[in-house]
């Protein structure tokens, strides 16, 4: 007798083979057989007329605080990612000096917008080095496999003291003390090293990451540890990948690929389109991707954005007359809002910002109604054009700040519009499309625990699946063999994760039972569910039925069974 079957479901198997009609038999947690005839089992999942997946791999995530505390680890848990891999960009919370708690902390809440007060008080600290991190790690509960890596501002910083939180340039000392961290990491099992190199991410304070200015000697030193080892991937956020220097991409790739030819270890890191040059991402491909490349470009499924609503930062944030309204419940809110003479009030204001980050955003706000979509419900990733509050304005003679203020009352105000930031500036995603079907694109960003008041991308995996392989109509959809493919296998072999990402006897049990025509995503919504009251955007996915972890049922309908199967996974 079976654990488990999963039975008469249409088999897409990770492989990017054709789909079929499969029962699969799972024992111990692994899977034992597929076909048909498998006889009994404790338990049989009914799978007709679904889709049956492994579970997603998502190797783009930042975990590394909620992981210590949160057994769920949501919202990826919603959108049927089984494994996850966290420390990416530069940031995490490992090696740590007694004292310098609250500068990783901050590292993180400027990068990465996680409030710093949920991680002062979610985060116990019981460790210093990264190995003990990730035995914290081991003996916290989980309901997914989690892997990390480490990261260069938390190993620059341990490394170096203030000189290296500074961007002090390395001596070969400092890059020989760094390099033996990072072995130490890489043996106690990191999947990689990551590091930022964008001028975009900085601290709370505003000061730039600690290694975006690294010199090639330190890159090299730190990657040459990889390549001695032969393990673990080098991932990075590069100069000039928001568009905030059009110089850098390419002089990026140049150094990429020296460091991947010498070391013979995979390069991943971050490849958008940005207005400032659209076609900047295609070159860029195509230098990484010459013959024998070892680069990984790391793409998304739809573009990234901003949300913009009455919860979260909005162009009418900074006016007066807004401002004394935002403490309000929100239905009472929204009617006073509605009422004409606090509109017209707040239409005629102009917001003074002091902050200079939220300065950006503002501007962003302000000069960009072009790039502003109403949302809706269910989401729409791929509006079109014409939809736009700024071509709606224009269309309708208005005042575009008028329409958007109208805009964000629908639903009974919890409308969001996104401010479309990446990877839309043709007003559609054929440049995405392009992206993810290039052989040595691997599918990423997510960005899952991160962005907690701007965004909430970890349902990009429920993104790629509904929309590429089902919904859409603004170009070429991509086949459901592919699609699953592409989250799978291929992001787990990248990895080294060769014992998941495939629906085949002898595999881990980590499976998908989606009924396909409901899949769909939910509106996104702000939440105050972190440690100290901590808010976030959630997004939650319906037609998962269920989700399976080393052949337990973790979620049925998106709702947690109360298993928690889930492991930290070590690099080999």
């Amino acid at each position: 007798m079976h654990d488990l079957i999963v039975a008469n479901g249409m088999l897409v198997d990770g492989s990017g083979s054709q789909k079929r009609i499969a029962d699969i038999a799972v024992d111990a947690g692994r899977i034992s057989a597929v076909g048909s005839g498998l006889g009994a089992a404790s338990r049989i999942i009914d799978a007709s007329g679904q889709l049956v997946t492994p579970g997603f791999v998502d190797i783009h995530t930042h975990y590394d605080g909620q992981a210590t505390w949160d057994p769920v680890l949501a919202p990826s848990c919603w959108h049927g990612v089984t494994t996850l891999i966290m420390g990416n960009c530069g940031v995490g919370f490992a090696p740590v000096r007694k004292g310098s708690e609250e500068f990783l902390i901050h590292l993180m809440e400027g990068v990465e917008d996680i409030p710093g007060t949920a991680l002062s008080e979610g985060i116990d600290w019981s460790w210093e080095s990264f190995l003990e991190f990730l035995d914290a790690l081991e003996r916290a509960p989980h309901m997914l496999d989690l892997g990390a890596q480490i990261a260069h501002g938390p190993v620059r910083t341990y490394a170096m003291g203030e000189r290296g939180a500074l961007n002090e340039l390395a001596t070969d000392a400092d890059i020989e003390a760094m390099a033996e961290i990072v072995r130490e990491a890489i043996l106690a099992g990191a999947f990689g090293f990551t590091i930022s190199r964008t001028l975009v991410h900085r601290a709370i304070d505003g000061e730039p990451v600690p290694g975006t200015f690294a010199a090639e000697n330190e890159l090299f030193g730190i990657g040459r540890v990889l390549g001695e080892l032969g393990r673990g991937v080098f991932e990075l956020a590069p100069a000039g990948v928001m568009g905030e220097d059009l110089a850098a991409p390419e002089r990026e790739v140049a150094w990429m690929r020296k460091l991947a030819a010498e070391i013979g270890r995979p390069i991943s890191f971050a490849l958008v389109q940005h207005e400032a040059d659209p076609k900047q991402w295609k070159r860029v491909l195509d230098l990484a991707t010459e013959s024998g490349s070892m680069l990984w470009p790391q793409v998304a499924s739809r573009p990234g954005t901003i949300l913009i609503g009455h919860d979260t930062l909005n162009p009418f944030s900074f006016r007066p007359s807004y401002k004394q309204l935002r403490e309000l419940p929100a239905a009472e809110r929204v009617a006073r809002l509605r009422e004409p003479g606090i509109r017209k009030q707040i239409l005629s204001e102009r917001g003074e910002v002091l902050d200079p980050r939220a300065a950006v955003v503002q501007s962003l706000f302000e000069n960009a109604l072009h790039r502003v979509f109403p949302l809706g419900d269910p989401p729409d990733y791929e509006p079109h054009p014409n939809t736009s509050i700024l071509a709606t304005a224009e269309r309708m003679h208005r005042d575009p700040h008028a329409v958007l203020y109208d805009a964000m009352l629908e639903l009974d105000g919890r409308q969001l519009l996104m401010l479309t930031i990446v990877g839309y500036a043709d007003g559609d995603l054929e440049a995405v499309r392009a992206m993810l079907e290039h052989p040595q694109s691997v599918f990423g960003l997510g960005d899952g625990g991160a962005h907690c008041g701007a965004i909430c991308d970890a349902s990009m995996t429920t993104s790629l699946l509904s929309h590429w392989a089902r919904d859409r109509k603004r170009g070429p959809r991509l086949p459901v063999e592919w699609v699953v493919q592409k989250m799978t296998r291929a992001t787990a072999e990248l990895y080294g994760l060769t014992d998941r990402g495939l629906v085949a006897p002898g595999m881990k049990a980590d499976l998908n039972v989606i009924d396909f025509d409901r899949l769909d995503l939910a509106l996104p919504e702000l939440v105050h569910d972190l440690p100290a009251g901590g808010r976030r955007f959630i997004q939650r996915a319906k037609g998962y039925t269920a989700t399976i972890v080393s052949g337990e049922v973790v979620l049925e309908e998106g709702e947690p069974t109360g298993a928690l199967p889930g492991r930290l996974v070590r690099g080999r």
